[in-house]
């Protein structure tokens, strides 16, 4: 199934505002993507639209975050359920520095339905760290019903090796790599690629395939919805080098 895991919308300051909850899914659906996840810089506040949206597009989404652990390196946290992304989202903001957002020097983070009608803003700074370590964050995930995958690792930013200078252990389901195969050591992980969507022209650009059985896409395009076990069994057989 054709996925991609790494997409942000108006609400991450650093996203367009022209790439609305419904322009993401709309341009996901003209590229076929079948699996798709919204992953906001910390925080999980426009998945109710993207919930709705999925389902009118017949597109099977994963709700989470992109968060940002204290050394600053990105991680997609996923869940498939919005529940429990909002559980996480909640506790991810109590781990926020209080730094108001100047939405005219770090762009705007606005909340919009399904129809783009904007319902909110939310007024902490959602790019800053967390004060939650890397060697922190996966067994948290985990606990709250989620998967982790570090985001962009071969990336010169923001990313595993940029800020520690290698690839850390952990309990990764996957790695995210900007190019395959990447030009880093990746320590015999699954890898993936994400397309880490910020304009609607970015939608689909670094979509994968993801490799589930027959059975497992008909079940999921039926139910509208797709475990985390069957993700994380069909990560397993993505490509490691």
């Amino acid at each position: 199934m054709l996925a991609d895991l790494h997409n942000h919308s108006c609400l991450s300051p650093c996203g367009s505002l022209d790439l609305s909850p419904r322009v993401l899914v709309e341009q996901a659906a003209k590229k076929g993507i079948e699996i798709l996840a919204l992953t906001d810089h910390n925080t999980v506040a426009n998945g109710s639209a993207f919930k709705k949206l999925c389902a009118r597009y017949h597109i099977i989404p994963l709700f989470g975050m992109e968060a940002t652990t204290r050394e600053e390196v990105h991680v997609l946290c996923l869940f498939d359920t919005l529940e429990q992304a909002l559980g996480w989202g909640e506790q991810v903001y109590a781990l926020l520095p209080p730094i108001p957002n100047d939405p005219e020097r770090l762009g705007d983070q606005v909340i919009v339905n399904e129809d783009d009608e904007i319902e909110g803003e939310i007024d902490v700074y959602l790019g800053s760290a967390l004060d939650l370590g890397l060697d922190e964050i996966g067994p948290l995930v985990e606990s709250a019903g989620g998967l982790v995958i570090p985001a962009h690792v071969d990336r010169p930013a923001f990313s595993m090796t940029s800020q520690l200078g290698f690839v850390s252990p952990g309990p990764w389901s996957a790695l995210e790599c900007v190019r395959l195969p990447p030009a880093v050591d990746t320590l015999g992980y699954p890898l993936i690629t994400g397309s880490d969507a910020h304009y609607p022209e970015h939608v689909g650009r670094r979509s994968f395939d993801l490799p589930v059985t027959a059975e497992q896409c008909s079940e999921a395009k039926a139910h509208g919805r797709i475990s985390l076990s069957v993700i994380r069994t069909a990560l397993s057989k993505c490509p490691r080098s």
